[in-house]
């Protein structure tokens, strides 16, 4: 359980999920966290402008992972013979060449999830920018959070990776555009991460009675669902 609570403090007491100390948190500054007295245990973060700054980050991934998916990946010449290849064409290939399940993992892994995960994201962020959000932002929310796992952009870029330093040994091999925006999505996605505050959605959410989330309520869960 991660409990967090509205960040500019209160009076009424918090008890500390690991330890049970009942304490009155601060008003917190922009990027500023309170942890317990006794335990440490971080019990509330403030993240500066937790809706513009995941939304931009968003953008931008979603762009570059347009540019990954329709630019190749890395070319292959072999005695005098060229040959580039992206995502999609491989997962493609894979299908072609009887290795269904692995064509499907790729593409789900590589292409469905990550695009999913960012339209999902977009979506949330686009709806919560004037409060109070659609009812409908909590489920996008949850949908996200369970794209995210499956985003695997970095063990992709291994795979790839490990591919090259194979390959250079009997083909020349030339990084393509696409390489380098699956590099860009390995640092964009953890900055998304990093400064999105799932506690702000929760926050702006016109709730089925038609109040919005009230200051001060706690939430729970990794992607902050109540």
């Amino acid at each position: 359980m991660d409990d967090r609570i509205e960040p500019t403090g209160g009076t009424e007491p918090l008890a500390c999920p690991d330890c049970d100390l009942l304490q009155v948190l601060p008003a917190l500054p922009p990027g500023a966290k309170a942890r317990c007295m006794r335990c440490g245990r971080n019990l509330a973060t403030w993240t500066p402008d937790p809706i513009e700054r995941p939304l931009a980050l968003t953008v931008t991934a979603l762009v570059v992972l347009i540019v990954a998916n329709t630019t190749p990946l890395m070319g292959l010449s072999v005695v005098g013979r060229h040959a580039s290849t992206t995502i999609a064409g491989g997962a493609l290939q894979m299908w072609l060449q009887g290795q269904e399940l692995t064509a499907v993992i790729v593409a789900f892994c590589a292409l469905i999830a990550p695009a999913g995960y960012l339209l999902f994201m977009l979506t949330v962020l686009l709806a919560v920018r004037r409060p109070p959000a659609p009812k409908w932002v909590g489920e996008t929310l949850r949908w996200a959070d369970a794209m995210q796992p499956w985003s695997m952009v970095e063990v992709m870029l291994l795979g790839i990776l490990v591919a090259l330093i194979k390959i250079a040994e009997m083909a020349t091999v030339d990084a393509g555009i696409g390489m380098y925006a699956v590099g860009a999505l390995v640092f964009l996605f953890p900055a998304i991460a990093t400064s999105f505050d799932p506690d702000e959605i929760w926050r702006r959410v016109d709730w089925a009675d038609g109040e919005t989330w009230p200051a001060g309520r706690t939430v729970s869960g990794a992607d902050g669902t109540p």
